[in-house]
């Protein structure tokens, strides 16, 4: 696997909004400030509550086929690799991480045998158009941690992946978790959501690391970020963080991220989170307090570390 120098664009972006010009103008951004190589792009399903059986993917809240796959072709003209996480949220605001049901079926109550065939449609849905496209990568899904334990249910669904998309399939769970699913053998690449305060990066990769040579996979962050707002570098996944702006926390993250990774040669590469498809002015970067690095210190700590990696 080429070192992934990658960015995530436009994560839950709604029908309409990747055909505009500042997606367009975001997206050349992208390509020509950071240095990146490698795009994902994250449609959304939407499933009411943790407990729903339903998942939508057809309706605003998601950007259309065409859209999409317009995105891809651009991204790719403008010599970018591009990976899809199709990744479904709840619509009542609970973590996805959450959704869950009792191990046995019970009648009148919820079930995975229900869940799985609605977000196997879901996923095979953007597989077939990763497919298509000329997707380097294929996620089916990230940070399910209640559902991971289900391995059965997730085997069958990478092998259905495999039969829909021929490039390469990962996985992205969350931090924290890298150790505790048991199906890595049947993904091409270990990938996991690398939220870890700044003064733990090195007590996390010797854990991740045992993983990453158990399984003898290659390994990327496949989300990792910490927002401009003072005290999310101790608690990066926090994005209530309440606080001044911290322009130079948020860069002081990244430059400890990365160093702590270039001493490992099985970190195969980042995908920040994230850049968004509708920027705010580059005059009022130094006032957000967001994940978004455009125009603001971290932008160049990663336009530096992506240029000379």
């Amino acid at each position: 696997m080429e070192f992934i120098k990658g960015i995530t664009f436009a994560a839950f972006s709604p029908k309409g909004s990747l055909e505009t010009p500042e997606a367009e103008q975001s997206l050349r951004n992208l390509a020509e400030r950071t240095n990146a190589n490698f795009m994902i792009l994250v449609p959304v399903g939407l499933q009411d509550t943790p407990q729903s059986e339903e998942i939508d993917y057809r309706s605003e809240a998601t950007v259309s086929d065409k859209e999409l796959a317009m995105t891809i072709r651009n991204a790719r003209a403008l010599g970018l690799r591009v990976a899809l996480k199709p990744t479904v949220n709840c619509r009542n605001g609970v973590w996805r991480a959450h959704i869950n049901f009792f191990d046995e079926d019970v009648p009148c109550e919820p079930k995975w045998s229900n869940w799985f065939p609605a977000y196997t449609d879901f996923q095979l849905h953007y597989a077939e158009i990763a497919q298509r496209e000329g997707c380097e990568m294929f996620l089916p899904g990230c940070e399910m941690v209640q559902s991971e334990r289900r391995e059965q249910e997730w085997r069958q669904l990478i092998e259905k992946i495999r039969g829909e998309f021929g490039g390469l399939v990962s996985y992205n769970t969350d931090k924290y978790q890298e150790h505790n699913v048991k199906w890595w053998d049947a993904l091409d690449v270990i990938s996991s959501s690398g939220y870890y305060p700044i003064d733990d990066w090195e007590r996390q990769l010797d854990r991740i690391e045992a993983v990453v040579r158990k399984f003898n996979k290659p390994f990327f962050f496949a989300e990792c970020g910490c927002m401009s707002t003072e005290g999310s570098k101790m608690v990066p996944n926090d994005w209530n963080m309440k606080g001044a702006v911290d322009l130079e926390g948020q860069a002081d993250w990244y430059r400890t991220m990365f160093t702590a990774g270039s001493k490992r040669d099985w970190v195969g590469g980042y995908a920040l989170w994230d850049w968004s498809w509708k920027q705010y002015p580059l005059a009022e970067a130094a006032m957000d307090k967001k994940y978004d690095i455009y125009g603001k210190p971290a932008e160049q700590v990663v336009a530096e570390f992506y240029g000379h990696k």
